[in-house]
């Protein structure tokens, strides 16, 4: 009983994290649409990955690609680095650690 509280926890966790990242990245992108400069410098980050399950990295893939202005691209063939394509890429290891928080959110609801 204890641990299925703790997973709906974790799933709640989760999917606000995700709604707060998606009106921000919303946000950014239009706001990067609508003004006459454009301020978006993108990249390509290799993200390592503490998952390892297909299903974990489908999720974690999916939550980026579901987010405006990033798309995973690829997995390396020993599902230990993820790549993905940002629109905004300020700050590497900012971006790589906000991969990482969600990363461990969707373990946190997977395992």
């Amino acid at each position: 009983m204890r641990r299925a509280l703790h997973r709906i926890w974790a799933i709640f966790v989760l999917c606000g994290l995700f709604v707060y990242e998606l009106f921000i990245s919303s946000f950014r992108v239009a706001w990067d649409v609508i003004t006459p400069r454009h301020r978006a410098v993108p990249g390509i980050l290799a993200v390592p990955l503490y998952a390892r399950e297909p299903g974990e990295i489908a999720i974690l893939a999916n939550f980026i690609s579901l987010t405006p202005g990033s798309l995973s691209l690829d997995v390396a063939a020993d599902r230990s680095v993820l790549f993905v394509h940002l629109m905004f890429v300020d700050d590497a290891e900012a971006e790589r650690e906000a991969i990482k928080t969600l990363e461990q959110r969707v373990l946190k609801v997977w395992r």
